[in-house]
């Protein structure tokens, strides 16, 4: 009957509790046994009691011959309703429920709170306590500060963790109110928590898999690229990684099939932790015995715990150091593989007080790799091509122009990330003149490299022709045309249909008998020169249009003097443009050192763009002139009628002789010198010269005034003449006609014949 109705509890005539109700346990959360036999004013008073703070009512009861005290919840349906509420949040609330007192201990809790809980909680443990907080302190602090102020903090992320020893962490999402009572007096805090360790985890995971996918492979480069996955993933994931590569993969090589043989090395690629078992870049092999070795044997992920016991730690002394050291006690290794062959292999470490890893972790782990292996075989490729266009590139420019007595020349070529078409040439023409010739094939790769070797053969077969330097690049730009149109022709599906052909080139003739130069420029900057007396200029000279581009605007060609120990220097657009004589910011580099050595010059230059990371070529062509020797030339003026042949063979055969030519050499030199002065005076124009040329070949050059083209005839077996040029074709190296405004040059080029060696008493007696 006490029981029935709203009854809570029974206080005897002392002021005992002698019965306690199922429903005041429910309303107080306070068990029978803890509530019998205690005074009833203990119970009232008790800081931050529910008993205290609820509006009960209170009536005598007769029970037999003592009078009994019956306590009842109060405010009739309105306290009915509350009761109903609390006992709904305390028993069926899926969020844990906190009641703390204004001490910030545990007063009471709902049967959710216990869920979150590995052990069994009880009242009077401290907010900090029962949650075991990583940071308790500063939990603390929150808390004191809703107790004071009243504004509540709502949805706080805080860790903790469940377990002695090494704990699992969790995250709790965590609101904390104040507990006022019916006058505003401040009864202590109500704390909401929920573990969304779960919700949490995953979503660590999906930013570390987003960061992943954002930030590796933003460069092409195999070691970069594992630089940016050690990045991503530390300490997000894991608090130590190791990325260890094939050696061969790092250099564009194909990677090894699987199972990969215990000799293939690996470099240590990236590496982020404190204490390293080896060091960046280290080249070794996989010790046997290991779960990387496993791992290369295989490719499937290892999920391995590590602890003193681990027998794989015996194999690899060094690195079982450094795990120790760091307090390491879970590993995973995930291959790094595309298509079944094994590029490398990622091992990922938590240490101290990071979680254990699990089963999640490894799935994340191979997708974060196989992003990664993706991003490092687009890195290998690119490094392969890279190579071979180099290759390609490097074969194709000269490797030692052959050096000139009244030239010198130096050259700096720093190749781009992705190789490219830059290229140079030192071509010797007749009468001691040279071709210095810089070009820039636009695009990178093979095909521009390609590009560049054909279009560079080109202008050696027109050189061979002794062209004036806007002929040749006419020529030249015509050819570039036609390759882009070839290009056109392609498939629509090819790389290469869909790039445009347009290159960039400069050819400078210089002559050390005249000391001029002549220049044309097909879309190139203006090259620049250092004159003997320290001045820096801009040659002035009419740039063109790029070759191959449409248009009919003609090349044009500028004659420049030069002094002697003028240097001169043609280059990319990019480099160029630093070395302007008032714009460029290694123009001070031209002031200290461009009267000196050229090599030193040139090593400046590289010294000055030391990071290597510019996308195209940078090239540079480096020249000083010199006046030619004038006792290594025959000028001699000739008349206009038959007595010009006697003259100049009489001219040419002094000179040969002061000269010490062998009489071979100097028999036919003299025999072209006769057909081509004949052939001057019959069908040239007044007046008429002779020039004799010593450089590395013997040059003989007839110039005139006329305009008419010179042909070679094949004359019959009775012919009495056109056999002029026939005979200076087979006698000499190399034949040709040069065009000037005062009319035509034919020249002959013969090459020297080594001295012989001198004879000995021994071979005189044999």
């Amino acid at each position: 009957m006490a029981g029935g109705g709203g009854v809570l509890l029974l206080v005897d005539e002392g002021g005992r509790v002698e019965e306690w109700w199922p429903k005041a346990e429910e309303l107080f959360g306070l068990p029978a046994d803890g509530a019998v036999g205690r005074p009833f004013a203990d119970l009232v008073r008790a800081p931050g009691s529910a008993l205290g703070q609820s509006e009960l009512l209170v009536r005598p009861i007769l029970r037999g011959a003592s009078v009994l005290w019956e306590v009842r919840a109060g405010g009739d349906n309105l306290a009915a309703r509350d009761a109903a509420l609390l006992k709904v949040m305390f028993s069926q609330a899926p969020v844990g429920l906190h009641v703390l007192d204004d001490q910030l201990r545990l007063v009471r809790m709902n049967s959710a709170t216990r869920a979150l809980h590995d052990e069994p909680l009880s009242p009077g443990r401290r907010f900090g306590e029962v949650f075991r907080l990583d940071d308790p302190v500063t939990e603390e602090e929150v808390a004191r500060r809703v107790l004071e102020t009243g504004e509540p903090v709502l949805n706080r992320l805080v860790r903790g963790a469940l377990g002695e020893g090494r704990p699992h962490r969790r995250m709790y999402l965590t609101s904390v109110f104040r507990l006022e009572g019916p006058h505003g007096e401040v009864l202590g805090l109500v704390a909401a928590a929920s573990d969304v360790t779960e919700r949490q985890t995953s979503r660590r995971r999906m930013t570390v898999l987003d960061a992943v996918r954002e930030r590796v492979g933003q460069r092409l480069d195999v070691v970069a690229v594992c630089e940016e996955l050690a990045e991503a993933v530390v300490p997000a994931f894991a608090g130590i990684v190791v990325v260890e590569v094939v050696e061969d993969v790092v250099r564009g090589e194909v990677p090894p099939l699987v199972p990969v043989d215990r000799d293939v090395p690996l470099r240590r690629a990236a590496y982020r932790g404190k204490v390293s078992a080896y060091p960046v870049g280290d080249v070794r092999h996989l010790p046997y015995g290991t779960p990387f070795a496993r791992v290369m044997a295989d490719l499937r992920p290892r999920l391995v715990p590590v602890d003193a016991d681990s027998m794989w730690l015996a194999a690899d002394p060094a690195r079982a150091d450094a795990i120790r050291r760091q307090n390491v006690h879970s590993l995973i290794v995930a291959p790094l593989a595309v298509r079944g062959e094994a590029l490398g292999l990622v091992s990922f470490y938590r240490h101290d007080d990071e979680d254990l890893f699990d089963e999640d972790d490894v799935r994340l782990a191979l997708d974060v790799c196989t992003h990664a292996a993706l991003c490092i075989e687009n890195a290998r490729r690119f490094t392969r091509e890279r190579t071979i266009a180099a290759t390609v590139q490097r074969r194709l420019l000269p490797q030692r122009p052959a050096p000139r007595i009244a030239l010198e020349t130096s050259h700096l070529h720093l190749p781009g990330m992705e190789g490219g078409g830059a290229w140079f040439d030192v071509i010797p023409l007749p009468g001691a003149r040279t071709a210095l010739v810089a070009g820039d094939v636009k695009g990178r790769g093979v095909e521009a490299a390609t590009t560049m070797g054909q279009l560079r053969t080109v202008i050696h077969s027109l050189a061979a022709l002794d062209l004036q330097p806007e002929e040749l690049l006419a020529r030249l730009s015509d050819t570039a045309t036609r390759l882009a149109e070839e290009r056109a022709a392609l498939p629509a599906g090819d790389p290469l249909h869909r790039e445009p052909l347009a290159a960039e080139c400069v050819i400078a003739v210089y002559d050390p008998l005249d000391l001029t130069c002549t220049i044309a420029l097909a879309g190139r900057p203006q090259p620049i020169a250092v004159f003997p007396d320290g001045a820096i200029e801009s040659l002035p000279v009419s740039p063109g249009p790029l070759l191959a581009e449409t248009g009919n605007a003609p090349f044009s060609a500028t004659t420049v003097a030069l002094p002697e120990h003028t240097t001169l220097l043609f280059g990319t657009s990019a480099l160029t443009d630093l070395l302007h004589p008032r714009s460029g910011t290694l123009h001070g580099l031209l002031e200290r050192y461009g009267r000196g050595p050229l090599q030193e010059l040139s090593d400046a230059f590289a010294y000055a763009i030391r990071n290597g990371s510019q996308p195209g070529d940078l090239l540079m062509l480096l020249a000083r002139t010199r006046g030619f020797p004038g006792d290594r030339v025959l000028t001699c003026p000739l008349p206009s009628d038959a007595e010009a042949a006697p003259i100049a063979r009489s001219m040419a055969r002094r000179r040969l002789s002061q000269w010490g030519i062998d009489e071979e050499t100097a028999f036919t030199t003299e025999l072209i010198v006769s057909e081509l002065v004949g052939n001057a005076v019959r069908y040239g124009a007044p007046p008429l010269q002779l020039r004799l040329v010593l450089d590395a070949t013997l040059t003989c050059e007839v110039s005139d005034a006329g305009a008419s083209a010179p042909h070679l005839k094949h004359a019959r077996t009775l012919d009495e003449s056109g056999r002029g040029l026939f005979i200076v074709s087979r006698c000499a190296d190399q034949w040709g006609t040069r065009y000037h405004a005062e009319g035509k040059t034919i020249w002959a080029e013969q090459p020297l014949q080594p001295p012989a060696p001198a004879q000995t008493a021994d071979d005189a007696g044999s």
